[in-house]
């Protein structure tokens, strides 16, 4: 039976194609990789949560600012 696996096993660099678009090791990338901190983590989520609540009330002042200038315009 041939084993299946979601990560497939990785190759040599002798049996890789001679390619020059092909690096010599496989990297693994992960965006969670790079952040290695919790302070950088807690500042990312402050952030997101500053740009939620500017979002909220740009929306709620949108929502009734156009219906006023549309009766002021009719």
């Amino acid at each position: 039976m041939t084993h299946i696996s979601a990560k497939p096993a990785r190759q040599d660099a002798d049996s890789l194609p001679a390619n020059d678009n092909q690096r010599a090791s496989p990297a693994d990338l992960s965006f969670l990789d790079i952040i290695n901190d919790e302070d950088e983590v807690a500042d990312i989520a402050r952030r997101a949560e500053r740009l939620g609540h500017a979002t909220l009330v740009a929306m709620a002042i949108g929502l009734a600012a156009v219906p006023l200038l549309y009766l002021i315009l009719a």
